[in-house]
């Protein structure tokens, strides 16, 4: 998975046609280690989507613009505009994770 390394990078991959899944994390946190054991069979499963992560300390404004509250969050975006949102507290499982993602298809 791509690691977002500036804002531009960020605008420029949400403002796509195509599904951009970005992946909110930090270094410290346990729940996205969690995630990350089990991410790539998701990925796998959706690779109709651009799959990338960013540091939330390191975009603090992108995720409080967002309403990212809780790591791991994987929010959804589409043509520039949020698509889709799950909480990190709904990210422990791959099922859970998949049941997202395969809401997004009507979005």
């Amino acid at each position: 998975m791509e690691n977002i390394t500036s804002t531009e990078q960020f605008r420029e991959l949400i403002g796509r046609d195509q599904v951009t899944i970005v992946k909110y994390y930090t270094s410290w946190c346990p729940d996205c280690k969690n995630l990350d054991r089990f991410i790539g069979g998701v990925i796998g499963d959706h690779a109709d989507k651009t799959w990338v992560e960013m540091d939330a300390e390191q975009f603090q404004e992108i995720a409080e613009e967002n309403e990212v509250r809780g790591i791991p969050s994987l929010l959804a975006y589409r043509g520039g505009r949020k698509i889709g949102h799950l909480h990190s507290k709904f990210a422990k499982t791959p099922d859970q994770v998949r049941e997202y993602l395969n809401g997004l298809s009507d979005a």
